[in-house]
């Protein structure tokens, strides 16, 4: 591994509107470049602009620290800051990847959000998050925090192919099982799916199993993007290094999309056996209502279950009128309960829609979304 320091102007990447995945407006990326160098990540991909080789370049931004400090703390700040919860787990780079152990950026992250009472939201495929379990604790207990580990299946071997850099798969659930055991909400992105690898219906249910074995509260799924470039290249080089035989297979399911996505029949294909399996384990596709309730703002909490909803639909091959509600009321800046009586002016906002965002502003949930998750 070949480390590079260097200094920030900027640490947070702030969103225009909560990502109902993450939970957050808020991520940062206190490393560019990753040594866990997985095979699938799309870190690599050119449109990240990560310099050096991917996998073996790691960039620190020494400053960090110092930066975050001055974009969180509320004296600097001309109105309060919505975060939602503060993503600690950057797109080009693992926060807990090797490197931490010697700079401590994430730890001093933790530390910035402990002093300003901020809830996190941790996403890793590192062991090394054990190092911080005392104040990840303190954090949840006083607002929040949630761990999520990122994995593409539980088999040791495929995982010694595709996630060279990464704790296996047991190291990883037993760590889940700590936190959880400590009352921290903890769960699994099942990221990605690898087509014809660890989509086989045993593969998959192992890994579901043993999730819920490890006591996670949720599972959240997503297929694997191959944009064309870096990424794909590198990708098919492996595979053809250790399945040569999927070549063919590989050339039908990506077919150049822009995003580098699969198919919609692959797509659709994955879901129904991933809804199947959530089912026969009770287990929740996305971050569940009472992990965020009381913590995130009104239209807020409101878009998050909208789009949850919309996503519950969508992944069964049905229409949806919840993504566009969802949107509209991200795009207001008084709160929802100053226009209760007016929220079908919001666009996508039906009778039916209407019950449903005044039974989340009055209980923090809805009975519909409850059938739908549960589906």
């Amino acid at each position: 591994m070949n480390i590079i320091e260097t200094t920030a102007k900027t640490i947070l990447r702030k969103r225009k509107r909560i990502d109902s995945w993450f939970l957050s407006k808020c991520g940062m990326n206190l490393y560019r470049g990753c040594s866990h160098n997985c095979v699938y990540c799309d870190g690599r991909a050119e449109e990240y602009y990560v310099s050096g080789e991917f996998g073996k370049d790691v960039c620190v931004k020494t400053n960090a620290p110092q930066i975050l400090k001055r974009e969180l703390d509320p004296a600097t700040r001309r109105k309060p800051q919505d975060h939602g919860f503060l993503m600690l787990g950057g797109g080009v780079g693992d926060s807990y990847q090797p490197v931490e152990e010697k700079y401590k950026l994430t730890r001093q992250a933790l530390e910035l959000a402990d002093t300003y009472n901020l809830p996190v939201h941790i996403l890793t495929k590192s062991t090394l998050v054990k190092r911080d379990i005392d104040i990840i604790d303190r954090i949840n207990k006083q607002r929040r925090a949630i761990v999520s580990f990122s994995f593409s299946s539980v088999d040791e071997k495929i995982s010694s192919i595709f996630e060279p850099g990464v704790p296996s798969p047991d190291e990883r659930l037993e760590t889940m099982e700590m936190f959880q055991r400590r009352g921290i909400p903890c769960g699994m992105f099942l990221m990605p799916v690898i087509p014809f690898i660890t989509d086989i219906p045993a593969r998959l249910e192992a890994t579901v199993r043993k999730a819920k074995e490890a006591g996670a509260g949720f599972v959240l799924f997503s297929g694997m993007t191959l944009k064309e470039g870096k990424q794909m290249d590198y990708f098919m080089g492996t595979l053809l290094d250790y399945f040569p035989e999927l070549e063919a297979e590989y050339s039908m399911v990506y077919r150049g999309e822009k995003r580098g996505n699969a198919t919609d029949e692959y797509s659709s294909y994955v879901n129904s056996m991933l809804n199947i399996l959530a089912k026969r384990y009770e287990m929740p596709r996305r971050i569940p209502p009472y992990v965020f309730k009381n913590i995130l703002k009104e239209n807020d909490h409101v878009a998050v279950m909208l789009e949850h909803m919309d996503y519950f639909l969508r992944s069964r091959g049905q229409t949806s009128p919840y993504r566009k509600a969802a949107y509209s009321v991200t795009q207001i800046e008084e709160p929802l309960s100053n226009i209760r009586k007016r929220l079908r002016e919001l666009k996508g906002v039906g009778n039916a829609t209407e019950s449903i965002i005044k039974e989340i502003m009055d209980t923090g949930t809805s009975r519909y979304y409850d059938r739908l998750a549960k589906l």
